[in-house]
């Protein structure tokens, strides 16, 4: 490191607002903790922020005696390693992501902000033994001091001061006296809360047993350690049906990894599914060291958090399981990246920077020369087409552990049903007699239904007042446990009417159905079944999800009724009955993903049973039995749904055979942000040309949501860098007004 007129630049990212380089210079006291990625202090007109060192010993074209001084440096470990530096500036140009934004998604708050890990302090026996005669006058003068040497004479490893003071009654100024002559060591050591100690994951723990591979895994285990052992970036599409043990192959692809001292990130879509997965590599990698698993992910508190950063930033840790955000992870030599359920929305950040992290994990799995390993029972379309045409590499599992059958698919017309029954009903005959089956033999079953609350919306009978969110352009829902109507975008809530706003009528009723009603029905079936739903209504308090499923895997519960958050990644093997209650909701959505969308839950949720010795049935409720996602899925012939959905996007130019970028403009006045869009619109059609094809402005299809008025605007493209380039030349010279607003959404999940 070379200094130039005696003092040392370095260029700043700053976290205060500025998407651009500050120079700063750096005090002779601080040079030798100077690094690229390290967060330091430094003045910002009269005030102090934040940022990260972008690059060292810059040539200003400034004289540097106009610069001032960092002031401080936050964390001794830099909070952004060379390869995020990287992918930071990657996810900035591909992602039309502010800078800043960017950097505060990959470094934790309580990261930037300056909190430190806790620090506890321990004793143990020093190497300095006290003679005979000391000890005896020690013993005499002294008996608490004795008394403390005695007890640490008898611990195998260093015991935390607090504890053992209290307990001896022992002042800290008499253990004081024995440290400073030798007799005793205090330690300074990093508190491990349960970000990474994870006491809950400890539950989930199973004993740790020697597995045989069988062929397919065997197989696929193979290719993936032959890339790792090249050293060369190589992505893996790891295509499984459920069940099929590929959760082994990615715990033996890790080992190789770690066994080269390499350092491993395990991504899941859901928090959810993060005590299962924590456990299960626990177990197997128990002779490691419990630091060798963080956890990691948005429920933590900011201590806990604060802990998993830094045991990985110091190296304490190599091994990372988190939901998206953990692709952030600052973990030295990463190796192996997993993308357990790679398919999965969940994975798409929903607001700024709207990144994808399983796209996100490829790209820094490049920058590091590592390998990353998508899976899924059902992958998405994109990484299909990336492995059928060789960019990526297939490795397929056919068959389930033990070669447990798939469970058997049975398709439930419900026009049939609302025939046979003169009217409307929520649970067929069929789902009605099987749960009864299931709960006579002591087996589980779960119910799935993607919609919260006791029914969709209520509805007067007399004048066809429907009640709606005043706030946003959908109907409330009405939730039966408290006697409410709630709005599922904006959160807004009110008591139900017992009579009609409109006409005062007291026939006002709830239509449709949601995990409420079905609960209650199936409780009113089953009256002595112990019925669970879990959603994110019942789901208020803390740990509340985890304790409800370690319940439900000792047999606790006989029913549960849930949302998505139940349909993927989970494994009970009890489980023999699973009722898709309506699996029409995913499918009629303005949204050219409905397909895929619908068959990844049917399969998904299918795969739940089964997974035991026990036979699976699964039924699946639908008033479209012929469309095509619902014909595949009950055959369970992923390579035939995937073959006709690449055939469709290949048609109409969707992704992944050009890039859509979904830019959404709103604002409080519906007309003026229609007039700004479609004025937009123009300009960006002078601009681009014929490079990029435009749909639009046209109203989302959720027109209002929180009081703002909402217009979309699709532009293909297939240079998305490019395009993006053209889109902040145009915001340059085309301000829009302060209250509308615009943002851009690359590869976006959804489109509603």
């Amino acid at each position: 490191m070379t200094k130039r007129n005696g003092d040392l630049i370095v260029g700043v990212w700053p976290l205060a607002g500025f998407d651009r380089v500050l120079h700063y210079r750096v005090p002779a006291t601080l040079a030798s903790e100077i690094a690229e990625g390290v967060l330091v202090r430094m003045p910002i007109l009269r005030k102090q922020h934040t940022g990260v060192v972008r690059e060292i010993d810059p040539l200003p074209d400034y004289p540097r005696e106009k610069l001032k001084y960092i002031t401080g440096i936050v964390h001794p470990h830099p909070v952004l390693t060379p390869d995020l530096i990287r992918l930071a500036e990657w996810m900035v140009s591909y992602y039309a992501a502010p800078r800043e934004a960017v950097v505060e998604a990959m470094v934790p708050a309580p990261v930037r902000r300056g909190v430190k890990s806790k620090v506890e302090k321990f004793l143990r026996l020093g190497e300095v033994v006290p003679t005979s005669e000391e000890e005896e006058a020690l013993r005499r003068r002294a008996p608490k001091q004795h008394a403390l040497l005695a007890f640490l004479r008898q611990q195998l490893k260093p015991v935390k001061k607090p504890l053992v003071l209290g307990r001896l009654g022992i002042s800290a100024q008499s253990c004081a006296a024995l440290v400073k002559k030798g007799w005793v060591v205090e330690e300074a050591r990093t508190a491990h809360r349960a970000a990474y100690v994870d006491d809950f994951a400890g539950h989930e723990l199973v004993a740790a047993r020697k597995v045989v591979l069988n062929e397919e895994q065997q197989a696929c285990t193979d290719a993936i350690c032959a890339s790792l052992e090249t050293g060369a970036f190589k992505v893996h599409l790891l295509a499984g049906v459920t069940g099929s043990g590929k959760t082994e192959v990615y715990l033996h692809a890790m080992q190789a990894a770690l066994a080269a001292g390499g350092g491993v990130i395990f991504l899941v879509p859901e928090v959810a599914l993060t005590p299962q997965t924590v456990g299960r590599l626990r177990a197997r990698f128990a002779s490691r060291g419990v630091e060798d698993v963080v956890v990691w992910h948005s429920m933590l508190s900011d201590g806990e958090r604060m802990d998993a950063w830094d045991a990985l930033a110091s190296g304490r840790a190599r091994v990372v399981v988190g939901a998206r955000s953990a692709v952030f992870a600052p973990l030295p030599n990463l190796r192996l990246i997993v993308v357990d359920e790679e398919h999965e929305p969940a994975y798409k950040q929903d607001e700024t920077p709207r990144y994808h992290g399983r796209d996100v994990a490829v790209y820094r799995a490049m920058l590091n020369r590592a390998v990353c390993v998508l899976g899924s029972a059902t992958p998405s379309v994109e990484s299909w087409v990336n492995a059928t045409s060789g960019k990526y590499l297939l490795n397929r599992l056919t068959r389930r552990v033990d070669d447990r059958k798939l469970p058997v698919v049975q398709v439930v017309d419900m026009r049939r049903e609302i025939l046979k029954r003169r009217g409307s009903t929520t649970l067929s005959d069929v789902l009605v007699e099987a749960l009864k089956l299931r709960f006579e033999q002591r087996e589980q079953s779960i119910l799935f239904i993607n919609r919260r609350g006791y029914s969709s919306s209520m509805i007067c009978k007399e004048c066809g007042f429907v009640a709606e969110c005043g706030h946003c352009s959908i109907a409330l829902t009405y939730h039966r446990t408290d006697e409410t109507l709630k709005c599922h975008l904006c959160g807004d809530e009110t008591e139900a009417p017992h009579r009609c706003p409109g006409c005062g009528s007291p026939q006002i009723r709830w239509r449709g159905f949601g995990t409420q009603k079905v609960e209650d029905i199936v409780q009113r079936i089953l009256p002595a079944a112990r019925v669970v739903r879990i959603d994110t209504d019942a789901m208020s308090r803390k740990n509340r999800f985890r304790e409800l499923l370690s319940e439900f895997r000792l047999g606790k519960i006989d029913v549960l009724v849930g949302t998505q958050m139940i349909a993927k990644g989970l494994d009970f093997p009890n489980v023999t009955l699973v009722g898709l209650v309506d699996a029409d909701l995913s499918l009629h959505v303005p949204d050219f993903r409905a397909n895929e969308r619908t068959f990844q839950l049917l399969v998904q949720v299918a795969g739940r049973a089964g997974r035991g010795d026990l036979a699976g049935e699964v039924i699946v409720q639908t008033f479209t039995p012929h469309a095509t996602p619902i014909q595949f899925g009950r055959q369970g012939d992923v390579d035939g749904f995937l073959e006709e959905e690449v055939r469709m996007r290949q048609q109409f130019g969707y992704p992944p055979f050009r890039h859509l970028i979904l830019q959404t403009f709103r604002g409080p006045n519906a007309e003026k942000v229609a007039f700004f869009a479609e004025h937009w619109t123009r300009e960006v059609v002078k601009l681009a040309g014929d490079t990029v094809e435009i749909r639009g402005p046209a109203p989302s299809p959720v027109e209002k949501i929180k009081d703002h008025y909402r217009y979309q605007v699709w532009y293909f493209t297939k240079q998305v860098t490019k395009f993006n380039r053209q889109l902040a030349t145009l915001r340059e010279r085309f301000p829009l007004p302060d209250d509308v607003f615009t943002t851009v959404d690359v590869d976006p999940a959804s489109v509603m």
